[in-house]
């Protein structure tokens, strides 16, 4: 059996430096903070904000009971203070303190619980460490502590000069070397114990019971349940990451089957024809651009839209279009002249800002050349022939007929399959665009619905700046008309590796991160504020087991289906096979 002393040589660290304000401990910087104040009423899990804290941070409560005579003789020996005070006060014809009078008040109706034996009295120290790689990391670590602090009522200090002492407190040693401590009764203890769950929190005791929503998963952890509803949090967005294969579409494609179940309509950008099964299962629309006979005209004005601004919301994605289609935003000199041509085009055909006259025939994107051509703007001559592949030559196919479907209801699903690898962006610019169109028309009406827009392997857009901002901008918009944007990429750096990209996982209220590759977990982990634990959970995650992050709550779960929903939504060859054997059988 090993000695003591060699078990502490063994666990303990390499070395310890200590200075006025922090400890290296090893490789990492460690600080305590020591709570030296609290609030005056606290409620259930009042310690929530600093144990879902998502660096790494140890809690000590050390609590000492004082024996009932004691207990009582401070109390006593308080109160006769706080009488002392009120009769000084009256004496000299002072108005009554009110936080003497709120004290006074307190420690008697103390008192009385403590004669009945209905609460007990004790001593409390409550200690923070914080830790961090590197100094700067450990300040601004600290600086968030103290501020999730701040934010239920309490006060911490740094413990400068005995941050060593403070360490080994919170250490599970059962020592406190610190002895910074408070008078707790039983009730304010019994609420500030740091009790955490693997689940998500449930409403707390007087709180409406939560409505609606739908099944994620099980937790692994725990074996509960795992119930969302993206629809209550703050914005109705979600962001899913995850390496392919990891089963991120299958996830989506049961929470898409499980919203229409709630009456969500529901609009899907489908780059590998992943979706196709489930449309065909609830009888959804599907459109299949880059097949022939499919047209979509980018110059249409939506349909039933009445305000005066239509025609100028059309030109500006017409400019997203253009830099899209050349891949980089247009010198200032052909911006100019595209805008000229913009507004000729339409006048040509007989559209102007007059609502009446919407509902002639929008121009085509040849005709937009045509008057690019016309224009005596060398800047405008040299746009027209940069646009020259997507009006008449290999890309044009798409584009050079007026629009021959509009579809809509439940389940619209946006099929890119048959588009070539350099039309698939375009494509999916077109297909947010006719998807947005629908979300942002006006009347009672849309606002009634709950619609949700999906994007299946949305780096297709984020690589382009354009793109991305389109991409943002609907994400940043879809909540005011009662709408949520679903991203899902497996490209983690594309998302990621951009403003644009962290402004759209800012803001998704709901965030799925599932199996990551070894390659991108530091940047994931950084940008989402993952623990160790965390971070190794979703290196050795399972097919469809993942992480669920939403502010500071935070579950693992495990996707499950049912037999049929699962047919519904898997795409391993094996169970492809297995069903088209069945369907042959009948």
């Amino acid at each position: 059996m090993r000695a003591a002393g060699g078990v502490a040589a063994t666990v303990a660290p390499a070395s310890v430096e200590v200075t006025p304000r922090m400890l290296r401990v090893g490789d990492g910087y460690a600080a305590t903070l020591v709570v030296t104040g609290y609030p005056a009423e606290v409620g259930p899990a009042w310690l929530e904000p600093l144990l879902s804290w998502p660096g790494r941070l140890d809690l000590a409560l050390h609590i000492d009971p004082l024996p009932a005579p004691v207990a009582a003789s401070r109390l006593r020996d308080q109160r006769a203070r706080f009488e002392s005070s009120r009769r000084a006060d009256s004496e000299r014809g002072k108005l009554p303190d009110p936080y003497v009078e709120a004290a006074a008040d307190d420690a008697a109706d103390l008192a009385e619980r403590l004669a009945r034996g209905a609460a007990k009295l004790f001593r409390v120290g409550l200690y923070l460490t914080v830790h961090a790689r590197t100094e700067a990391e450990l300040l601004e670590a600290c600086a968030q502590v103290r501020a999730a602090a701040a934010s239920t009522l309490i006060e911490v200090q740094p413990a400068t000069w005995r941050h060593f002492a403070g360490w080994t407190t919170t250490l599970p040693l059962a020592t406190d070397s610190l002895q910074m401590r408070r008078t707790m009764d039983t009730q304010a203890l019994a609420a500030a114990f740091p009790l955490a769950s693997a689940d998500l929190p449930a409403p707390l005791p007087g709180d409406p019971p939560a409505e609606g929503g739908v099944l994620y998963g099980v937790n692994p952890d725990s074996g509960g349940v795992v119930w969302w509803d993206r629809w209550a949090q703050e914005n109705h967005n979600s962001v899913v990451l995850a390496r392919s294969g990891a089963g991120k579409s299958y996830f989506v494609k049961l929470e898409i089957l499980r919203n229409l179940y709630d009456g969500v309509h529901i609009a899907v950008i489908d780059p590998e024809d992943e979706y196709l099964r489930l449309a065909d299962a609830v009888g959804g629309a599907i459109v299949r651009l880059g097949v022939a006979g499919v047209k979509v005209n980018p110059l249409d004005l939506p349909a039933g839209d009445t305000r005066p601004d239509v025609l100028t919301r059309r030109g500006l994605f017409l400019h997203t279009l253009i830099s899209v289609l050349l891949g980089q935003q247009p010198p200032p000199a052909e911006r100019a002249a595209l805008d000229r041509a913009i507004l000729a085009v339409y006048r040509q055909a007989g559209i102007t800002a007059d609502p009446a006259t919407h509902h002639r025939p929008a121009p085509l994107l040849r005709d937009l050349a045509a008057t690019l051509r016309a224009d005596a703007d060398t800047a405008a001559q040299q746009l027209a022939a940069r646009l020259a592949p997507w009006v008449e030559g290999s890309f044009s196919d798409l584009f050079d007929g007026p629009t021959t479907t509009r579809p809509d209801g439940h389940l619209v699903v946006w099929s890119l399959r048959h588009l070539p690898d350099e039309l698939r962006t375009v494509g999916t610019l077109l297909a947010l665009d006719s998807i947005w169109r629908g979300v942002d028309a006006p009347g009672r009406a849309r606002l009634s619905t709950r619609r949700l827009v999906v994007v299946d392997e949305a780096w297709l857009l984020m690589r382009d700046g354009e793109g991305a901002r389109f991409l943002f901008r609907m994400s940043k918009a879809a909540r005011k008309r009662h709408a949520g944007l679903t991203v899902i990429t497996q490209d983690v750096a594309d998302v990621l590796g951009t403003d644009l990209g962290h402004a759209v996982v800012a803001n998704a209220a709901t965030q799925v991160l599932l199996k990551q590759a070894p390659q991108a977990i530091d940047a994931t982990g950084d940008a989402f504020g993952l623990t160790a634990g965390e971070r190794r959970l979703l290196l050795a995650a399972r097919v469809g087991q993942g992480l669920l992050i939403s502010g500071t709550n935070r579950s693992s779960f495990e996707a499950i289906s049912s037999d049929r929903e699962h047919l519904l939504c898997t795409t391993r060859p094996v169970d492809l096979a297995d069903l088209d054997d069945e369907e042959d059988h009948l």
